[in-house]
C-alpha cells in the first residue's frame, strides 16, 4: 500500500479500486455456485401514463428481456409535485399492494425503478451476480446530493470514497425484505419516500442486522444529478456502456434523477443499442413508418405554417421552395402569418397562388397585429379545427433543399422531429444539445459531431426551433406554449414539451437545407438582397452567379476568346443583371455625360459616359469583394504570371440611348485590366452597340447578359464604344489594378 502511494494515488482512490477488485471477484467466485441458484428477478416500476421516457424506459426491459410489473398505469398521479418539492410516497403505496403477493419468498429478488427517467443497459443475469456481491438483503442507490433533508447530513455513516446518501429512485433486495422495508412505517400519497427510506437506512440498528447497504461506487446503479462529470460513454463495437471513470465501474441502471434528465436524454442516444461508431443508428429504423408508395388520398394531411418574423433574404427563394416539396398540395392546409411589411408584397403574391393549389390557406398580414407568440399559438388553435394528422412548423429562415423533407420526417414516426439545418459555414443551428441550468444554450458533448455530420442519426435534444414536425396526436394531448414571459416563443415552446416529458428529436442523416442569417439585412434597397453577399454568400451565388461560371476556373476548360486577349465568359445570372439595373434607375441620379465631374478625385473625366458609380447606391465595398472573389480568378487563368490585386476606383453602370450618349470615343482604359459586363438584351432590348478593338480590328457585339468581356486596359487595347442605334443599353464597368 506505501507503495502505491509513494507513485500519487490516494487512499480514497486505492480504496475505490480495491472495492471494485473485490466485488469483481466475489461475483466471479460465486458463478459456480449461481448455477444452481433458483432465483428469480421481478421489477417493479410505477407509471402513471406511457410517456416517451416511459417508453424508453419499456425498450431498454424488452432488449434485455427483463420483464416488470407496472404500477399506477392510467391512474390519477397522487403523489405530489415532486419536480419542484419533496413527495413520491404514492409509490410506496402502490408497491406494497403489488409485494403482497411476494413478501414471504425468499428466492425472490425484488427491483425497483422510476420509469421516466431511467435506462437499463443489462440483463437479469449481470443484475443478480452484481447484487448478490453486496452480501446485503436490500442495496439502495447512492448520489452526491442529500434530499429531502439537510439536516440529516451528519447521521449519514462516513465512508472513504463514493457518493455518499442515499436515492429511491433505484433499490434491488431480498422480497421480505423490501416489502419490510416499505412497510416498516406509515407514509401518505404525498410525503417523501427518499426521506422515508432514508430514515430507515440510517436507522443504525436495521443497517447493520439487515444489511442494508447505498451503491457507493455506482457499480449497480448510476445517479446522473451532480455525477455528470463522473460518467463517459465508452464505444466498443456494437456496443455502447457508460463508464463511471471516478470509480472504474459500469454501472446497469442509469437513473437521471433531478435536473438530470436532458443529460440522461442525451446518453440515451447511444445506450441499448441504439447508436455505435461501428454500426451508426440502430434505433432510427426501429418504428419507422413508409408511406412513399401510398396512393395520394391515403397520405396524412398537414397543416404547413408558414411564419415570417424578421426581415428576411431571399424570400422569393424560400417560398419557390416551399412549393417544390414533394407532397400532394391538396393534403396540404397552409397557414401564413408575416409581421413584416417589407415583404408584403411576395407573400400575398404567394398566398394568392396558394389558393388555387393547397387544400385551404389561412393567412395574416403585418397589420392583424400580433406578436411572435400570439401568431405561433393562432397557428395551434387553427390547427385543432382541422383534419390534420401533423404539424409541420417553416420559419422563412429556413431555405428547405431537400424536396422530400416532409415526408422524410413523417416516416421517422417521432413525437416532435426537427430537421437539422444550420447556418453556412457556422455552429448555429436550429437544434440544441444541452441547456444551463437557468434554461439557455448550452454545446452537449456530441453537438459538434452531429451539427458537422460526423455521427448521423436521430437525436433526442433540450432545444428545436425554425423547421420542426409534430404529430397532431402529441400536439392535441400537449397543445404547446408560446407565450412565457422572459422567453422567446421557441423557447417556451420548448420548455412546455420538456416539462411534459414529451421529448424532441433532430435528424442529420440527409442534407434537408440550412438557415438564413437575418441578423444585418439590409432592407433600404429595391433589391436589398443583392447586398448579402458577405452574410449569405452560398444562398448569393445560387441566385446571382452564372451556373456556367465555375466551369471557366477548370484546367480542361479554355476560355473564350473573341479578340486577341480580349476574353469573354458568364459570370452573372440575368436575375443579378435585372436587379442592378432597377437599383439604378431607382437611384436614378445618371451623370450628364460631361468631362467634369465631381465624384473623381481632381473632378474631371477625359472620356466620360453617363453612369451611376458604385459608390453612389452604396454597393462598392459589395462590388470590389465580388472583383475579388469572382474575377480575379478568372484573370489569374487567362493572364498567367500576373496576380490581381482586384482593386478598382472607377466602379460603374453606364448607360447608352440614341438621344443621350450613344457611342463612346476610341480611348484606353486607366486599368490593367478592365472588365464589360452586359446587363441587358442585345436585340431586345437595344440595337447596335458593342465594343470594338481598333489596333486588332476585332469587335465584340451582342454579348449574353451575365457575361463580361475581360481585356488589357492601357497600351494594348485602344477601343470604342460602337452606336446604340434603338432602346436602352446597360453594362457595368469596372477599371481593375489602376
Amino acid at each position: 500500500m506505501e507503495g502505491y502511494l509513494r507513485r500519487g494515488l490516494s487512499l480514497p482512490i486505492l480504496l475505490a479500486l480495491f472495492t471494485t477488485f473485490l466485488i469483481t471477484n466475489i461475483v466471479a467466485a460465486s458463478d459456480e455456485g449461481e448455477q444452481g441458484d433458483d432465483v428469480r428477478l421481478v421489477v417493479f416500476t410505477v407509471a402513471s401514463a406511457e410517456t416517451d421516457g416511459y417508453k424508453r424506459f419499456m425498450r431498454s426491459m424488452d432488449t434485455y428481456n427483463l420483464k416488470v410489473e407496472v404500477l399506477g398505469m392510467n391512474q390519477e398521479w397522487r403523489g405530489g409535485d415532486v419536480v419542484r418539492y419533496p413527495g413520491g410516497g404514492y409509490k410506496l403505496n402502490l408497491l406494497k399492494v403489488g409485494l403482497e403477493k411476494y413478501k414471504d419468498e425468499e428466492d425472490t429478488i425484488i427491483m425497483f425503478s422510476d420509469s421516466y427517467d431511467v435506462i437499463f443497459t443489462t440483463g437479469q443475469e449481470e443484475i443478480i451476480k452484481k447484487f448478490k456481491a453486496f452480501n446485503a438483503s436490500i442495496v439502495f442507490s447512492a448520489e452526491n446530493l442529500l434530499w429531502p433533508d439537510q439536516s440529516v447530513r451528519s447521521e449519514y455513516p462516513v465512508i472513504a470514497t463514493g457518493y455518499p446518501y442515499l436515492c429511491s429512485g433505484l433499490y434491488i433486495g431480498y422480497a421480505p425484505y423490501v416489502y419490510k422495508a416499505v412497510t416498516y412505517t406509515d407514509i401518505e400519497d404525498e410525503e417523501d419516500d427518499q426521506l422515508h427510506f432514508t430514515k430507515l437506512y440510517l436507522d443504525k440498528k436495521k443497517r447493520e442486522e439487515w444489511p442494508i447497504k447505498l451503491d457507493h461506487l455506482a457499480t449497480l446503479f448510476q445517479n446522473l444529478n451532480g455525477a455528470r462529470d463522473d460518467v463517459k460513454l465508452r464505444f466498443e463495437g456494437r456496443n455502447s456502456l457508460l463508464h463511471n471513470i471516478k470509480f472504474n465501474t459500469v454501472p446497469i441502471c442509469i437513473h437521471g434523477n433531478g435536473p438530470s434528465k436532458l443529460h440522461l436524454n442525451q446518453l440515451g442516444n447511444y445506450l441499448v443499442n441504439m447508436w455505435s461508431q461501428d454500426n451508426g443508428c440502430l434505433g432510427c429504423e426501429e418504428d419507422r413508418i413508409r408511406i412513399t408508395d401510398l396512393p395520394v388520398h391515403q397520405l396524412p394531411n398537414v397543416m404547413l405554417a408558414i411564419f415570417i418574423i424578421v426581415p428576411t433574404p431571399f424570400i422569393d427563394e424560400f417560398f419557390q421552395k416551399i412549393r417544390a416539396l414533394q407532397y400532394p398540395k391538396n393534403k396540404i392546409d397552409l397557414f401564413i402569418n408575416n409581421q413584416k411589411m417589407f415583404h408584403y408584397d411576395v407573400a400575398k403574391n404567394f398566398t394568392e397562388q396558394a389558393k388555387k393549389e393547397y387544400r385551404s390557406v389561412q393567412s395574416y398580414i403585418p397589420a392583424d397585429g400580433f406578436s411572435e407568440g400570439e401568431a405561433r399559438m393562432k397557428a395551434v388553435e387553427h390547427f385543432l379545427e382541422l383534419d390534420c394528422q401533423y404539424y409541420f412548423n417553416v420559419d422563412a429562415d429556413v431555405q428547405i433543399v431537400q424536396p422530400y423533407t416532409l415526408k422524410l420526417l413523417i416516416e421517422q414516426n417521432r413525437p416532435i422531429l426537427a430537421p437539422l439545418v444550420s447556418r453556412h459555414g457556422k455552429l448555429w443551428t436550429n437544434f440544441w444539445g444541452d441547456l444551463t441550468p437557468d434554461g439557455f444554450y448550452a454545446r452537449s458533448e456530441d453537438y459538434l459531431e452531429i451539427v458537422k455530420y460526423k455521427r448521423l442519426g436521430v437525436w433526442n435534444g433540450a432545444h428545436i426551433s425554425y423547421i420542426y414536425l409534430i404529430k397532431g396526436d402529441t400536439l392535441r394531448e400537449h397543445p404547446p406554449n408560446f407565450v412565457i414571459e422572459g422567453l422567446d416563443p421557441d423557447m417556451a415552446m420548448c420548455r412546455t414539451y420538456r416539462e411534459k416529458g414529451v421529448f424532441m428529436y433532430v435528424d442529420n442523416r440527409h442534407d434537408y437545407g440550412h438557415l438564413i442569417t437575418t441578423d444585418y439585412y439590409e432592407t433600404s434597397h429595391l433589391h436589398s438582397d443583392l447586398w448579402e453577399i458577405y452574410n449569405n454568400r452560398p444562398d448569393w451565388e445560387a441566385k446571382y452567379i452564372h451556373q456556367d461560371y465555375f466551369r471557366q476556373l477548370q484546367d480542361n476548360h479554355e476560355v473564350t476568346q473573341p479578340c486577341p486577349d480580349v476574353y469573354q465568359f458568364p459570370i452573372v445570372t440575368e436575375t443579378y443583371a435585372k436587379d442592378l439595373i432597377e437599383e439604378m434607375e431607382n437611384y436614378g441620379q445618371w451623370s450628364n455625360g460631361q468631362s467634369e465631374d465631381a465624384r473623381l478625385e481632381g473632378g474631371y473625366e477625359n472620356v466620360p459616359t453617363r453612369d451611376i458609380h458604385m459608390k453612389q447606391i452604396n454597393y462598392e465595398k459589395h462590388w470590389l469583394y465580388f472583383l475579388k472573389e469572382f474575377v480575379a480568378p478568372v484573370a489569374e487563368k487567362v493572364y498567367p504570371g500576373y496576380y490581381s490585386k482586384a482593386y478598382a476606383l472607377m466602379n460603374f453602370v453606364v448607360r447608352y440611348r440614341p438621344d443621350e450618349q450613344p457611342t463612346l470615343r476610341p480611348h484606353h482604359d486607366s486599368s490593367t485590366y478592365t472588365i464589360n459586363m452586359a446587363l441587358n438584351h442585345h436585340n431586345v432590348d437595344y440595337k447596335g452597340g458593342g465594343a470594338h478593338f481598333i489596333r486588332y480590328n476585332c469587335s465584340c457585339i451582342g454579348l449574353p447578359v451575365g457575361y463580361t468581356l475581360m481585356h488589357p486596359g492601357r497600351l494594348t487595347h485602344y477601343h470604342e464604344g460602337l452606336e446604340t442605334t434603338w432602346g436602352t443599353r446597360y453594362i457595368m464597368v469596372s477599371f481593375i489594378d489602376p
